[in-house]
């Protein structure tokens, strides 16, 4: 009896246990009844028909993400690369994705290198990287046309890696180089260009400068010497007009013969004394006719000219 009813309570557990199913919040059961799709449990307690139902597809309902491997792709320029990616999926439909496709995360991400393949394809080395969004955006639309009868809704799709081959890395190495040193002797010569425009328009403002002043200078100069001749012929007419004056004075006649006199005695002695030979006046009565002219000079200055005097007999030469 005691094992009759141990045997009826573990066969009474055993189909316990196949009825109860228990379908956790984040995942979808899909459910078959003697082999044919019988619904689609969600989280919570179910029960089943022993023997008749079953569990045949357990679906992860949150957003999954998939590594995509790196590939190797042509690009348009005709250069080698490495690509690899990341894809963002979620199961929006468990019946579909159990029954659509045999595997659609293994779909999902061969359709996704193919799709990359290709799109790296149409666009050159440099487009590849600073077109990162546009290559995205495109493979999640195509990707996501294919997925809609799989029941799985495409978010989307990001490239992590573009690795050029090594060969290619070198040359690049090169030609960023070359673009450098490229910039460097242009930034050179631009500066250079700038420097003598800089000491050219710095030469012309200092010639300007120089002839302004050389002119203010002359004109300077001219003034200072117009005022000087303006001065001096000023000076020299009053002096004339005082020794007018003083001449028709009494005596300024008489003082007027002995200052040309004095005069003409200073000079002769310089000449005496400067001069390397002798001179001696040629003719002596010369000097008194000089004399005598000086005063008539000055009485016609003074007063009506006086009456002509008998040329004097000449002296004999010394």
């Amino acid at each position: 009896m005691f094992t009759a009813f141990t045997v009826f309570v573990l066969v009474a557990l055993v189909i316990f246990w196949k009825m109860c199913v228990v379908v956790p919040m984040r995942e979808a059961f899909v459910k078959e009844r003697l082999g044919k799709f019988a619904g689609i449990l969600p989280p919570g307690l179910h029960f089943m028909i022993p023997f008749l139902d079953r569990i045949a597809y357990r679906h992860e309902m949150r957003e999954q993400v998939l590594d995509i491997p790196a590939q190797s792709c042509i690009t348009r320029d005709n250069i080698q690369v490495e690509v690899d990616g990341l894809v963002y999926l979620k199961v929006m439909d468990a019946e579909k994705a159990s029954y659509g496709i045999q595997d659609y995360r293994r779909a999902c991400v061969n359709l996704a290198q193919t799709t990359m393949r290709a799109e790296i394809g149409k666009l050159t080395l440099d487009n590849t990287f600073s077109e990162r969004e546009t290559v995205n955006e495109q493979i999640v639309r195509e990707i996501d046309k294919a997925s809609e009868s799989w029941g799985v809704k495409v978010l989307r799709y990001e490239i992590r890696n573009i690795t050029p081959s090594a060969n290619v890395i070198d040359t690049l190495e090169k030609q960023m180089e070359a673009e450098r040193q490229k910039r460097a002797k242009i930034t050179l010569a631009t500066a250079g260009k700038e420097a003598l425009i800089n000491r050219s328009q710095g030469e012309k403002q200092e010639a300007v400068n120089l002839s302004e002043g050389a002119r203010q200078q002359r004109i300077n100069e001219a003034t200072g010497r117009a005022q000087e001749i303006t001065l001096l012929a000023e000076a020299t007419a009053r002096g004339i007009e005082r020794v007018g004056q003083a001449i028709g004075r009494p005596g300024g006649e008489t003082a007027l013969k002995m200052r040309i006199i004095e005069q003409y005695l200073e000079e002769l002695g310089r000449i005496l004394k400067e001069s390397k030979v002798s001179v001696v006046p040629s003719d002596l009565a010369n000097i008194k006719g000089f004399f005598e002219g000086m005063s008539r000079v000055g009485a016609g200055m003074s007063g009506p000219p006086a009456p002509p005097r008998p040329k004097p007999v000449p002296a004999k030469t010394l």
